[in-house]
């Protein structure tokens, strides 16, 4: 007859087979690598323009200029939009080799132009730039004055303005609707550089006639004043030998 299992025995069975359970239960899969990563506004939206050039670490000067014009707000809304950019980025070291003096004396409405004319409203390859149409059209505007031309030979590209002639040096990102590439000098073009005309000046009022501007003068008066008495004066002997000669007359008669 077989003896009854003691409450040892018991709890060591048990706990036997709860491991043998727990082990037979399939591992969780390990996670996927994930791939490189892409500075953005946030984990699933559109690029942000000034996290990737800040991830870049040179591109300080043009960072401050896109905020306080405020055109890092219009890239960013339009990305959301799906719209393509192409921006040409001048390093820090492209716009410390300015003439001294040249950003601080632009004006707000200069610093937009120039940052705009930076601004190509659409997603350029570094291979389309050899097919590219010439003057590529900025978001400063596609006047005269604002000359981009973008050419490539396959190997390099090459920019002029007018003003600048430089090339590209790097892509700094590009994922299909924003490109941002390098180039080691700021675009200037007439219509950032040139001075702004100067309002035309309103015609002065002209003044009032005053009510005796067309009154006799005192000194005028006093001239026509004498002139009446040299008058009488050279007349005077003829007068009064008339005078005599009526007097000697009149006697005869009487």
């Amino acid at each position: 007859m077989m003896k009854p299992l003691t409450p040892v025995v018991l709890i060591l069975i048990m706990f036997f087979l709860l491991c043998t359970t727990i082990s037979g239960q399939p591992s969780a899969p390990a996670a996927a690598p994930s791939g490189p990563s892409v500075p953005t506004g946030s984990s699933s939206g559109p690029p942000d323009i000034t996290a990737i050039l800040k991830k870049a670490g040179k591109f300080t000067t043009f960072i401050g200029l896109l905020k306080s014009t405020q055109v890092d707000d219009l890239i960013n809304n339009q990305l959301k939009s799906n719209l393509g950019f192409t921006i040409f980025a001048p390093t820090d070291t492209a716009v410390s080799d300015l003439e001294s003096g040249t950003l601080n004396s632009f004006t707000e409405e200069q610093k937009t132009a120039l940052i705009k004319f930076h601004i190509v409203p659409s997603f350029l390859t570094v291979s389309q730039f050899q097919t590219v149409s010439n003057p590529v059209n900025t978001v400063a505007g596609d006047s005269a004055e604002f000359l981009l031309n973008v050419v490539s030979n396959g190997t390099q590209v090459n920019i002029t303005t007018g003003l600048v002639n430089t090339t590209v040096d790097s892509t700094v990102y590009s994922d299909g609707q924003l490109a941002v590439y390098e180039i080691p000098d700021v675009l200037l073009s007439q219509g950032i550089v040139k001075p702004l005309a100067e309002a035309p000046l309103s015609p002065k009022p002209e003044k009032a006639s005053s009510p005796t501007a067309y009154a006799p003068s005192k000194s005028t008066g006093a001239s026509a004043a004498s002139s009446d008495a040299m008058c009488l004066l050279q007349y005077a002997p003829t007068v009064v030998s008339v005078g005599v000669a009526v007097l000697a007359a009149v006697g005869l008669c009487l």
